[in-house]
């Protein structure tokens, strides 16, 4: 089953070790381990909310506003797309993500859809 494992971290404060690089290795060593497992299938980093857009039709009518959709404690950081035999494995996969040192990694279920 495929789930999307989503990195929530708090934009305001800084959760990164003080080098860069080491959150930098501490990524590079989760993917070089879940790659030959077989469960990764996709990831990014996202820009902060500052960034977003949020798009919404209202009678035919796009609207645009900047931001985020709801304030929240924790924003979406990035996010990793994996491929995990149960909810057991998807939960062992996120604990190892360097992010939920500092944030949270909310786990949820792909809903596939038939094309």
């Amino acid at each position: 089953m495929r789930y999307l494992l989503m990195i929530c971290v708090d934009e305001t404060v800084d959760n990164r070790p003080s080098d860069a690089t080491a959150m930098s290795d501490d990524y590079a060593a989760f993917m070089a381990e879940m790659g030959p497992r077989g469960v990764l299938q996709g990831g990014e980093r996202l820009h902060p909310t500052s960034d977003a857009t949020c798009v919404r039709v209202r009678d035919g009518e796009v609207l645009t506003t900047d931001g985020p959709f709801a304030e929240t404690k924790e924003q979406l950081g990035g996010y990793f797309l994996v491929d995990c035999a149960d909810l057991d494995e998807a939960i062992e996969v996120a604990s190892k993500i360097p992010g939920a040192k500092g944030g949270t990694i909310e786990v949820r279920p792909i809903w596939e859809m038939e094309m």
